[in-house]
């Protein structure tokens, strides 16, 4: 995981839910590169073409209410997206999001679509160019550890392994 997380802002509002993060009937495939390709998809059909990879979402409160389905942040992280920023998130997006290795981060930050923006997840912070730094909810250690290794899976192997050196 790179830090700080410097990109592009996609702004969206409040209530963003899974459904349109990435719409139902993509969801048959295990192809991540159709979910890319629907990426929010429910609220801007154009988004995955115009979204480039290192791009930051920042939305309002609630993000990713709706189903708890695990496709929605990883289409968002295979098309692309390098952090999302959000006042708040739905508890099981922000897991998922995590579990996957997508970074976020809760703050309330002013900003505007286009900008370009430096998310420091070790310090729980935002700066934007020209209006300062915005303080947000820095994560717990251990899920920045999750995060570093590439999310849940990666981080339970690096540990397994780490023990079995450690046995030896």
């Amino acid at each position: 995981m790179e830090n700080p997380i410097k990109g592009r802002v996609w702004k969206f509002g409040n209530d963003i839910d899974t459904d349109v993060i990435i719409p139902g009937k993509y969801l048959r495939t295990k192809d991540m590169q159709v979910f890319a390709a629907h990426a929010m998809e429910g609220v801007d059909p154009e988004f995955s073409k115009k979204a480039k990879p290192g791009d930051i979402i920042v939305a309002g409160d609630n993000f990713g209410c709706g189903s708890s389905r695990e496709q929605a942040p990883l289409a968002l992280k295979h098309a692309g997206i390098a952090c999302i920023v959000a006042k708040s998130f739905a508890r099981i997006f922000f897991r998922n999001a995590i579990n996957v290795g997508l970074p976020l981060m809760e703050a309330d930050v002013e900003c505007g679509e286009g900008d370009e923006i430096e998310v420091d997840l070790l310090k729980g912070e935002v700066r934007v160019p020209g209006k300062g730094a915005f303080k947000g909810n820095k994560l717990p250690d251990f899920l920045l550890d999750m995060l570093t290794d590439g999310g849940l899976v990666a981080h339970r192997r690096k540990v397994q392994e780490q023990q079995k050196e450690k046995a030896v």
